[in-house]
């Protein structure tokens, strides 16, 4: 039996020109009891989807019912949990949970209160931070305690609005794992909004991809039995057909095809470059081992003494490579990218690149950082022509803004070069840094975690522009990343790091996959989900801050 039922519903903002039809034409049944993930891209309208089912918005046309009555307005048979947290800061966390046990039952005695918080804040496992406020609270508590929240309502349906996207990989699969846990006790309906394919496939019943026209694609329905063993999924036949049926469509539907090639690059040298006949004489010294990791260490004066963050960091890398560094948060990985970058000073051992040591920060070593750091008040192009016009000063004006132009054609913002980065969408302005730094033709390319702050359909999108700029450029670079499948998707090596503090290597992996490399491809590989499986073992191993004896390693490039 439908418990939720929309009608050819419209939604949509503005007024005449500016008028944005955000969701059209919504036909949708939900079960009762039933656990529906709506996927999408960003701006697709999974969050209007969301509000209306809320009763925070309205539709423009069609109908949208719950239990056969019109929606017009909240209620607590809908409890809805936001992205962002929503606490109230002064209370504890049994305070801001007793908020919703007040809402619904009123005339509660004082004990009845207190054990109806009590059971709630339990549900989520946080029973020994009941007396905590949320500045007191990791991310992750703090979303487990709006959950609690919602739950205290006694919600006949739970709505999920990305209620994950904000959280580290780890502390996010342990709260889907909690939500699960808890639908499975209640078997409450449940809609959950996610960008994340895996977190689809694990949780829900039915996926239902919305296009980013507004329209919802034809439902998928997740035939794995239950319970479904998170660790267990990379082993699944059916996890992965899903994973490629699903992937495979939405970036069908919502990647972009590639710009026209209008510009080429002009034949220019930058100033950090080798003269050709130096390139030539030194060829067969420069292409092995063209940047080495000896003995690297960074420690920390501290009250308590130094503090050894990153010990023997060793890694010898050959020219052309690309590596992913990965590990759990805190093992270092950003401290070895920031001393290779020059902006973080060396304690010990050192860094050389191209036969010389790395002292401070030069043009020679561009960083992506996670947060692209434009100059808002800049276009784009402006934005990528400050460091060009510093590499090739020999080079006329006409070929530099050749270069600038270029770079931004590649990452696919051939229609808005001239923008201000303000007015630019986070994605976006991740594609001006990515520009900005090939187009300063490094010898070193440093990316640190590029995408993290992108939900995973931009991040996909924009995994497939670097690969695609960096096969015509065959730049050496470091990618840091907590994401496996990105870790194998763009690298030659998998380099992964212990637990810190003392991190240090703990494996390598090569990734021995074709290039040119894309995520259907790689998806549809039989060796893909070994390598996989190689970077999760290691992960699961370092879990929870453990930190057994690391294996022995290959250091040397092959």
């Amino acid at each position: 039996m439908s418990i939720l039922s929309f009608k050819n519903v419209c939604k949509g903002f503005g007024e005449g020109l500016n008028r944005a039809e955000v969701l059209k034409n919504i036909t949708l049944d939900v079960e009762e009891g039933e656990f529906v993930a709506i996927l999408g891209f960003s701006g697709s309208g999974k969050s209007t989807l969301m509000n209306l089912i809320a009763g925070l918005e309205m539709p423009d046309s069609g109908s949208l019912t719950f239990k056969g009555q019109p929606v017009t307005e909240p209620g607590p048979e809908r409890g809805l949990v936001f992205q962002s947290y929503s606490l109230m800061p002064w209370l504890t966390v049994g305070g801001n949970v007793g908020l919703a046990v007040d809402v619904v039952f009123p005339k509660l005695s004082k004990g009845e209160r207190q054990a109806k918080i009590d059971h709630y804040v339990g549900m989520v496992g946080l029973s020994h931070a009941t007396l905590r406020r949320p500045a007191e609270l990791s991310g992750g508590m703090r979303q487990r305690v709006s959950v609690a929240r919602a739950l205290a309502m006694n919600p006949e349906m739970l709505l999920l609005d990305e209620p994950l996207s904000a959280l580290d990989a780890l502390t996010r699969a342990n709260l889907a794992d909690e939500i699960l846990s808890i639908w499975e006790q209640d078997k409450k309906t449940c809609i959950l909004i996610t960008n994340d394919v895996d977190e689809a496939i694990l949780m829900a019943d039915r996926i239902i991809p919305l296009n980013p026209d507004g329209t919802l694609a034809e439902p998928v329905k997740v035939t794995i039995p239950r319970p479904r063993d998170r660790s267990q999924m990379n082993h699944d036949a059916t996890f992965k057909k899903l994973r490629s049926r699903v992937t495979n469509y939405l970036m069908e539907v919502g990647i972009a095809a590639k710009v026209e090639e209008t510009k080429t690059l002009p034949n220019v040298t930058p100033i950090h470059s080798v003269p050709a006949a130096v390139a030539q004489a030194q060829e067969g010294m420069i292409e092995e081992r063209f940047l080495t990791f000896s003995q690297l260490h960074k420690i920390y004066p501290t009250p308590k003494g130094p503090l050894t963050v990153v010990e023997n960091f060793d890694l010898k890398i050959n020219k052309g490579e690309f590596i992913s560094l990965i590990g759990h948060s805190g093992c270092g990985k950003s401290t070895v990218l920031t001393m290779a970058a020059g902006l973080n000073q060396i304690s010990k051992g050192a860094i050389r690149l191209d036969g010389w040591n790395v002292e401070g920060a030069d043009p020679e070593r561009a960083v992506v950082f996670q947060s692209p750091n434009l100059f808002p008040w800049l276009t784009a192009k402006e934005n990528v022509a400050i460091g060009v016009d510093k590499v090739y000063p020999k080079a006329s004006q006409a070929e530099r803004q050749d270069v600038v132009e270029y770079y931004l054609e590649r990452v696919g913002l051939a229609d808005s070069m001239d923008k201000q980065a303000a007015s630019l969408s986070n994605g976006m302005k991740q594609r001006v840094g990515i520009a900005r730094a090939f187009a300063l033709s490094p010898k070193l390319l440093l990316l640190d975690e590029p995408f993290g702050m992108l939900d995973s359909l931009t991040r996909w999108e924009l995994q497939e522009v670097l690969m695609e700029v960096w096969s015509r450029t065959k730049v050496t670079a470091i990618c840091v990343t907590h994401d496996v499948d990105e870790a194998i998707l763009l690298a030659d090596r998998v380099v992964m790091m212990t637990n810190g503090p003392q991190a240090t290597i703990g494996k390598i992996t090569d990734v021995k996959l074709p290039r040119p490399r894309t995520r259907k491809a790689l998806l549809e590989h039989p060796d893909y989900y070994s390598y996989r499986q190689e970077v999760l073992d290691f992960l699961e191993e370092y879990e929870h801050g453990a930190k057994p004896k690391p294996a022995p390693k290959a250091i040397a490039a092959e």
